[in-house]
């Protein structure tokens, strides 16, 4: 399987434009090549399947074991993954689950992409001291990223000779690649009506200024896989509604792909567009931004009549947004409170944010999802009040117990945790 993962000593250095540019580029000379990312992200991968036009999964070296990551990843295309925040970044208290992780199990050469915008010969000492870190992490070569000029970039490739390291690449600094964001991610690829034209561009500059020969001749030098194999989470029922648009976005395709493989059946429906829920053993509702919807689904009457009454036959399953959308209220970020569907007695608020962010490992005896799962918490939700029996024990990724999380009610169920795998 020929690979690359293109890495960064921290966040913010242009990886998502590289990944893109690249996955673009390839993809343009006719070379099956596909995106995958490292760690628990939702919004990158839909901006990799625009790019090149084939699926993208997510590689959670925390989350996933060895196997799995290697089931995942194996595959005739050439796979080029993009790293999360630094390269050695990961879990408390030793980094596990950091982008390295992925490059030693899948024996993937890294790319390292500099911000080299406000740094001429000290380039060389912050490379050097990544590429001789770990022996196990192979650096393969430099991308130099946000170059101001040929004299900058001549600096930069003289300083970077004592290194050894091939540069494989400089991209100038460039004010038309610049992504919207929101909370800690971008904004979602289908929320971008330049999309196809911000990707182009990206693809047009690292033809221009970036040795794409070398760079798919690294990607042959990544150690073989075995091919793909079975799936791996059997489905939670047989028939599953599955909540998909603008709010409720945020669903792992490797657990779909796995249930769809078994014969669940997935239906998908659309809260914003009022649609009613499709008759199914499951309702899921995924994360998402309901935050920015709330007044649109709590006028939703269609849908939220048709989830009230999928709970007397049902069971029901809502995944941090979707959790926050079974409660009573959930209060936007101007202030205003938006009545939800009602079914947990649970009221969240986004008028004052706090950051909750880390891996989670949780065990359920109860609900769709029993048993034991490594799962990742990200949101800025404060809940207000949440009365009744919970849904899940939970311990962080040090192993610390932690107050059981979620809620139960009947079929219906919920939590802030975003499920990754099968522990």
């Amino acid at each position: 399987m020929p690979g690359l993962l293109i890495a960064a000593p921290s966040s913010g250095s242009g990886k998502t434009t590289v990944t893109l540019g690249i996955l673009r580029a390839v993809s343009r000379r006719g070379i099956a090549v596909r995106g995958a990312k490292s760690g628990p992200d939702y919004i990158d991968p839909r901006f990799h399947e625009a790019a090149c036009g084939a699926a993208c999964f997510n590689l959670d070296a925390w989350a996933m074991g060895a196997e799995r990551l290697k089931a995942l990843a194996g595959g005739a295309e050439t796979l080029v993954v993009e790293g999360a925040m630094g390269l050695f970044d990961g879990a408390p208290p030793d980094g596990r689950g950091a982008s390295a992780d992925l490059a030693r199990q899948l024996g993937l050469p890294v790319v390292l992409v500099v911000d080299a915008g406000r740094m001429a010969q000290s380039v060389a000492p912050l490379v050097a001291g990544f590429a001789g870190f770990d022996p196990k992490v192979r650096i393969g070569g430099v991308v130099l990223n946000r170059v101001g000029s040929p004299r900058h970039e001549g600096m930069l490739r003289r300083a970077l000779e004592r290194i050894g390291l091939p540069v494989l690449g400089a991209l100038p600094r460039e004010t038309g690649l610049s992504h919207p964001s929101r909370h800690l991610g971008l904004v979602q690829a289908g929320e971008r009506l330049d999309l196809d034209r911000f990707i182009d561009h990206a693809a047009d500059l690292v033809e221009a200024h970036l040795d794409l020969g070398a760079l798919m001749g690294l990607a042959q030098s990544a150690a073989p896989l075995p091919p793909r194999t079975g799936p791996h989470v059997p489905p939670p029922a047989q028939r599953i509604a599955l909540a998909q648009d603008a709010a409720f976005a945020f669903s792992y395709p490797h657990l779909l792909a796995d249930w769809h493989a078994q014969g669940a059946e997935i239906r998908p429906f659309s809260p914003l567009a009022d649609q009613a829920v499709p008759e199914a053993d499951l309702v899921l509702l995924p994360g998402g931004y309901p935050e920015l919807h709330a007044g649109k689904l709590a006028g939703a009457q269609i849908f939220m009549q048709s989830l009230r009454k999928s709970a007397q036959n049902s069971e029901i399953y809502g995944e941090c947004g979707g959790y926050m959308v079974l409660g009573d209220s959930l209060t936007d970020a101007e202030g205003t409170a938006h009545q939800m569907a009602g079914l947990l007695r649970l009221s969240t608020s986004f008028a004052s944010r706090k950051l909750h962010l880390a891996y989670r490992r949780v065990t359920a005896a109860h609900g769709p999802f029993r048993g034991d799962w490594t799962a990742h918490e990200f949101h800025y939700a404060t809940t207000l009040s949440a009365i009744g029996a919970p849904l899940f024990e939970a311990r962080d990724a040090e192993g610390t117990a932690l107050p059981p999380m979620g809620l139960r009610e009947g079929p219906v169920c919920g939590s802030f945790a975003h499920l990754i795998d099968r522990a």
